[in-house]
């Protein structure tokens, strides 16, 4: 097997210049995608000084936003939130990502990062998950509706109550603070210029959330229903795809899962060098999808297009192109109440090696309620 996925950061003309202020000298193209993103911020708000021409050039902005920089955003958003950018005496820098752009592009500020780790990779996609799959029937379109209205509706309510349930105060603090001065302003723009606020603003939320929603229950599609705690057995894996060139190597989410702090470019040869282990655990792996690609098909049934993509791993069973299938159409099936393990009481955490699991009561390799 090939692995074409990028092992290796792009390094920019000005690296050596900003890999003082860096905690990883290997992030210094996210500086560049910075700086992509603050010029299109800058037509976001042309846009807010001529009223005349919105509808006109709305067209081009979301053409820019969601061709040009939309994914590469999200996903140095996900890695600056697990690895954060600048060191500590720069640490006031680190908010430029979440709380500057962010609202550019469809993110309230600090709400991801209290979602995606100071909530989701604590509970693992089980019960305790407020975006968990388990319960669903993950073939099922009106599944996903519910899951994503569930999400849209009720989804930073939930959140802060979980956060206050779990005595998280600081991260309770960050959301409602971030949250009401976003949705302030923005119903304070609404009122100024609406069509402006709307192309700029109310769009990208609404897409973004709704991509996320595609994308994590793709993540978690595929469950074996005696294992929901073992993340080879609850995630997925994309290997070999635009999207991984494109998005930091986005697709490896079972090494995500069980190395959720290390460098974007590590994962791929992690895959590799634990290949045999990751067929012993009957992972599931495609090849040439990406995430959305994987829901599409599952919306859409496409069961024979999924069978060709999936990957045989050595040490795990050969199976025919009908085994393949019925394999995928088991692990969809939605989870009875009670059928998995809590998070809180028995959660399988990387000990030494993805060969070892030590299953028990666990939390995250470092600290969430850091400063950025």
């Amino acid at each position: 097997m090939k692995i074409a996925d990028p092992r290796a950061a792009r390094s920019p003309i000005y690296a050596r210049s900003i890999a003082s202020w860096l905690n990883d000298p290997r992030d210094s193209a996210f500086i560049g995608l910075i700086g992509q993103c603050l010029a299109l911020c800058a037509f976001a708000l042309v846009l807010f000084f001529m009223p005349r021409w919105v509808w006109y050039a709305a067209p081009l902005y979301w053409l820019l936003l969601v061709v040009g920089l939309l994914d590469r955003f999200t996903l140095m958003l996900h890695c600056t939130s697990h690895r954060p950018l600048f060191k500590p005496e720069y640490r006031v820098l680190n908010l430029i990502v979440p709380c500057l752009l962010g609202p550019f592009f469809g993110q309230t500020p600090d709400t991801y990062f209290a979602h995606h780790l100071g909530m989701h990779h604590r509970e693992e996609n089980l019960s305790g998950d407020l975006s968990s799959t388990l319960r669903f029937k993950r073939d099922s379109f009106k599944a996903w509706l519910l899951y994503w209205g569930r999400f849209m509706s009720l989804g930073i309510v939930e959140l802060v109550q979980y956060m206050v349930r779990h005595h998280r105060h600081r991260l309770v603090r960050r959301i409602v603070v971030g949250e009401a001065v976003y949705w302030s302003l923005l119903a304070l723009l609404l009122y100024l210029q609406p069509a402006a606020t709307f192309v700029v603003l109310v769009i990208p939320l609404l897409l973004v959330r709704t991509l996320m929603m595609m994308g994590n229950w793709a993540q978690h599609a595929f469950i074996a229903a005696d294992r929901p705690d073992n993340p080879y057995a609850a995630s997925i894996t994309c290997i070999n795809s635009r999207y991984n060139r494109r998005c930091f190597n986005d697709g490896y989410h079972i090494g995500h899962h069980l190395h959720a702090h290390a460098h974007w470019t590590e994962y791929p040869g992690e895959f590799e060098q634990n290949l045999e282990e990751y067929g012993r655990q009957d992972a599931i792996v495609f090849e040439g999808l990406d995430f959305f690609q994987v829901w599409l098909l599952l919306m859409f049934g496409s069961w024979s297009r999924l069978a060709r993509a999936f990957v045989q791993l050595p040490g795990a069973r050969p199976r025919s192109q009908a085994e393949i299938i019925q394999l995928l159409q088991e692990r969809v099936r939605a989870l009875p109440p009670g059928a998995e393990l809590s998070a809180a009481q028995h959660r399988c955490v990387l000990v030494s090696a993805p060969s070892r699991l030590a299953c028990g009561a666990g939390s995250p390799s470092q600290p969430l309620d850091r400063s950025r």
